[in-house]
C-alpha cells in the first residue's frame, strides 16, 4: 500500500524558514496532483499549495510569494519551502496526493500523517 511520509516540521521564530518534504514512493498515477494542506484545531483544513504532474502550481493567497512547492519526479518526493513564516502559519501540515481528472480537478485520495509547524512571534 502506498504511503505518504512527511518530514521537516518543527518550531521557528517569525520570519524564519522551514522545508517540508513528502515521500511517495510507488505512487502510481501518471496524471496526478500532490499538495499540502494545513489544519488548526477547531478550524477547517485549508489547501496551502498544489502541484500536478504537468508542473502546474497553485497557492493559497495567504502564502503566495512566501511558500514554494516543488517535486522530484524521479524520486516521487514533494517539497514545500516556507519562508517569512508568520505565527498564523502554525498548523499541522498534511501531504496529500490524488489523480488529476479530465476536468482538471484533483480529488485527494491519499494522505500523510501530518507534521507540526509552530511559528512563534
Amino acid at each position: 500500500q502506498v504511503q505518504l511520509v512527511e518530514s521537516g516540521g518543527g518550531s521557528v521564530q517569525a520570519g524564519g524558514s522551514l522545508r517540508l518534504s513528502c515521500a511517495a514512493p510507488g505512487y502510481g498515477y501518471t496524471s496526478y496532483c500532490m499538495g499540502w494542506t494545513r489544519q488548526v484545531p477547531g478550524k477547517e483544513r485549508e489547501g496551502v499549495a498544489r502541484i500536478d504532474s504537468d508542473g502546474i502550481t497553485d497557492y493559497a493567497d495567504s502564502v503566495k510569494g512566501r511558500f514554494t512547492i516543488s517535486q522530484d519526479n524521479a524520486k516521487k518526493v514533494l517539497h514545500l519551502e516556507m519562508n517569512s513564516l508568520k505565527p498564523e502559519d502554525s498548523a499541522m501540515y498534511y501531504c496529500a496526493a490524488g489523480p488529476k481528472l479530465w476536468n482538471g480537478r484533483c480529488p485527494y485520495d491519499l494522505w500523510g500523517q501530518g507534521t507540526q509547524v509552530t511559528v512563534s512571534s
